[in-house]
């Protein structure tokens, strides 16, 4: 296997040892690789050049320059974590160079997926095993190497178990080992929402489900079926994504629904944190919280002085960008001082110890390296803060040693029933928008979905506000304003909008092939309506299939034949043009 050198158009996938044609083969090679993977990269610290990309594999995978950099100095802790011995954490980065095509069909992945899992086009999530171990072999008297995992998709969880399963492995066995690996991951399946998937992988099988949209939120888990035909028995994996929102907010419950308000409104904010793996775990925490809701911000769950954003974040000139940053070097609390809202999380405690919780502090206090763990923030949150919920899970959850996975459990319920009662309103309101189904005639263009008004929201929410829903006081209007401007009500809202008009081009396709007599609309009609309506029908028949809109097959087979009836009544030459051989 050869160390990538160079940028170019990524070719066809050949197998080790293969010469690549440079034309993709009817069963493209590691097309099923590329559903989960981009690549996986070795990145070692050379005396000269610092960190250095050693190996990426597939070896005809391009990444371009900056690309590279980027994985290089984000698959390192930076000097001030000074982590020895093996540790884990992830970032993110923007891919660079254009869109690249993909190897794999992502269109029914991403339609049966929630839209928070889907992958992501514009950037890569690096996953990455470090290992710094004293060695009096190597110059420095440090082994220091990272494997890094690149994909598109925000599996957190399963691929820090591939890596915890592979790395090890890797460190002692070198390159014919990271080859087998890959080879194994080839023969996976593809990635599918709502199914559960036996992943062989070193003498392991990883069992997972992959989320799907239609899912109830206590489904995510695999079902525990069919073990006694695996040998070996697999490793359950309860999901590929969730972190321990409980280990992970620990420090910080008291101001957890006050970050959850900053997040809904796509504020910028710095976590610094003492180690990569914090930083990292506690940036895809907080993105995580929002869940149902697509976090479409920006969010870097590592990032580092060398990052060629550096400066486009750090600049004194603009107003912060809406992003997440996850740091770890304190120069970034002197550089980002006007940043309206810095996390700085402590060192872990003890799991058990009642955590002393931290006070909001004014930013006017942010002024030394040394900073105190706590929220620097002037906001003020609009809703109050859940006191019973804070007591289940200090008093009674931590005092009584409740286990980890029960306290994430009662925190991800409070999260996800927050997040649904500021939603169901904007829901509500959203489909009272559609056209009613009786106003959709079969032979005329369907009815435009009603502008979203504000203001008409807002007073809706007197009879069917959150307070329906949830129990929490507090300024909601407030809230829904601010929302407003945030780029999570345009992403929502232009999903959603994409989603209805969707649905009112399957009810309209429904109402034609549900119309009974269409030789009897035909009688009166010009051959050029009738030409007409076969080329908007096969339009309508393209999209529905290649948007996989909520319409029956059986609808779909009779709008091929009512135009197959079409043209069968026209005179031959039309007929020619309208079929050709």
């Amino acid at each position: 296997m050869d160390a990538l050198s160079g940028a170019g158009p990524r070719r066809a996938r050949g197998r080790p040892g293969a010469r690549s044609s440079g034309v993709r083969a009817p069963a493209a090679p590691w097309a099923r690789f590329s559903a989960w993977l981009e690549c996986v990269c070795v990145v070692t610290f050379d005396l000269e050049l610092g960190q250095a990309l050693e190996l990426v594999y597939p070896s005809d995978f391009r990444l371009t320059d900056k690309e590279k950099s980027s994985i290089c100095y984000l698959s390192f802790p930076d000097s001030h974590s000074g982590c020895l011995g093996d540790t884990q954490f992830s970032f993110r980065i923007r891919q660079c160079g254009g869109q690249r095509s993909p190897w794999h069909d992502d269109r029914h992945y991403d339609t049966g997926a929630p839209v928070s899992l889907q992958r992501e086009p514009a950037h890569y999530f690096g996953y990455v095993y470090f290992r710094q171990v004293k060695d009096s072999s190597v110059k420095r008297g440090y082994f220091q190497k990272s494997l890094v995992l690149v994909s598109r998709l925000p599996f957190v969880r399963l691929f820090q178990a591939l890596l915890s399963l592979i790395a090890p492995e890797y460190f002692d066995k070198l390159a014919p080992c990271l080859e087998a690996v890959c080879n194994e991951i080839d023969q996976w399946p593809a990635p599918m929402p709502g199914q559960t998937l036996n992943l062989p992988v070193m003498g392991v099988i990883l069992q997972v489900r992959i989320p799907s949209r239609v899912d109830k939120p206590e489904s995510s888990a695999p079902k525990q079926c069919g073990h006694e035909n695996l040998l070996p028995a697999p490793v359950v994996l309860s999901s590929v994504h969730e972190l321990d929102l409980f280990r992970c907010f620990q420090p910080v419950l008291a101001h957890v629904q006050t970050l959850w308000e900053l997040m809904l409104l796509g504020e910028p904010l710095v976590v610094l944190a003492p180690s990569p793996a914090m930083s990292s775990e506690m940036v895809l925490a907080l993105t995580r919280c929002l869940h149902p809701l697509k976090f479409c911000c920006d969010y870097r769950p590592y990032f580092t002085i060398h990052d060629s954003e550096f400066r486009e974040f750090t600049t004194r000139t603009q107003a912060p960008p809406n992003v997440v940053l996850g740091v770890t070097n304190p120069f970034f609390i002197k550089m980002l001082q006007h940043w309206p809202h810095i996390l700085r999380v402590g060192e872990p405690r003890m799991s058990g110890d009642l955590p002393k919780q931290v006070k909001l502090k004014k930013p006017s206090r942010l002024k030394t390296l040394d900073t105190k763990p706590g929220l620097y923030t002037a906001y003020t949150a609009h809703l109050h803060r859940d006191k019973a919920l804070l007591k289940r899970l200090l008093k009674q959850g931590l005092q009584k040693k409740r286990p980890s996975d029960m306290q994430t459990a009662l925190l991800r319920r409070h999260l996800l029933e927050l997040t649904q009662s500021f939603i169901i309103p904007l829901e509500h309101y959203m489909t009272s928008l559609m056209p009613l189904q009786k106003s959709i005639m079969p032979w005329k263009t369907p009815p435009q979905i009603r502008p979203f008004r504000q203001d008409d929201f807002l007073c809706s929410l007197e009879h069917a506000g959150p307070q329906l829903t949830c129990i929490l006081k507090g300024d909601w209007l407030g809230l829904y304003r601010r929302f407003f401007k945030s780029p999570h009500f345009d992403g929502w809202y232009r999903q959603r909008h994409k989603e209805m008009v969707q649905k009112l081009e399957a009810l309209h396709l429904e109402a034609i092939c549900e119309a009974q007599n269409i030789e009897a609309w035909m009688k009166d009609k010009s051959e050029v309506e009738i030409v007409d309506l076969v080329l908007k029908l096969r339009e309508k028949l393209v999209w529905a299939q290649g948007h996989q809109l909520p319409v029956k097959e059986a609808t779909l087979q009779r709008a091929q034949l009512y135009i197959e009836t079409i043209i069968g009544s026209l005179p031959k030459d039309l007929q020619a043009v309208l079929c050709p051989p």
